[in-house]
């Protein structure tokens, strides 16, 4: 963390923090689509109050990212071995963390819709109980997140106005504007999610990551 010496009227000095007014930011990019961002997304909000930690929440698609690297679909499908082992893990971590789960079909989800709700959401206070609530709905229920349908009722379950935030995410702002985060995140170095991004601009990837850039993010 960054410092300064001052001294008193008697000559004795101490030390002052230079860490501007207000708590520490960390940036949580996810993906709906996503298995392990799906771990993050049910613990990270928690966690960072006990580290008394400011999350800001980016929705983002992966989909776009892995175009570029010749991938049409999840590398876990691409890879049969790890995605195997991925299922497995999951299983475990799921139990671990007392979380549902189920895995969805098909995988990956058609993440764009809540990925537009949550965008247009991303500063109001329904945003993390909406997330949370998409990937329960995902991964602890196997449920299909394209649904409009299904969207309403999670919107409606966390407290969010359901018709502004459909008529939101359908909006030319909302549909730019996650155009122009998947190409901030590239820009930042992100390729994959959970992805967990300091104000120093130090990145983090992966849910067992998580703790470590929250602790990180109290120190600068």
């Amino acid at each position: 963390m960054p410092i300064r010496r001052q001294f008193d009227q008697h000559g004795d000095s101490k030390i002052v923090s230079l860490r501007p007014e207000g708590r520490p930011v960390v940036e949580f990019w996810y993906e709906f689509a996503s298995t392990y961002s799906y771990l993050s997304a049910m613990r990270i909000q928690t966690l960072a109050k006990d580290s008394n930690v400011e999350i800001v929440w980016r929705p983002f698609l992966l989909g776009p990212i892995f175009k570029k690297q010749g991938w049409d679909t999840s590398p876990f499908n691409l890879h049969p071995a790890k995605g195997r082992y991925m299922w497995q893990d999951m299983a475990r971590q799921c139990e671990r963390y007392g979380l549902p789960f189920t895995m969805p079909t098909p995988f990956p989800q058609h993440s764009l819709l809540a990925a537009r709700i949550a965008y247009f959401g991303r500063q109001e206070p329904w945003i993390g109980a909406f997330t949370r609530a998409v990937y329960v709905a995902e991964f602890g229920q196997g449920l299909d997140i394209s649904d409009e349908g299904l969207m309403a009722d999670l919107l409606l379950e966390t407290g969010a106005p359901v018709k502004q935030a459909l008529d939101g995410s359908r909006s030319s702002e909302t549909k730019i504007g996650l155009r122009a985060s998947v190409a901030e995140a590239e820009k930042r170095g992100i390729f994959g999610a959970p992805s967990f991004v300091l104000q120093n601009g130090d990145l983090y990837w992966g849910d067992d990551r998580m703790e470590i850039a929250l602790e990180m993010a109290t120190h600068l």
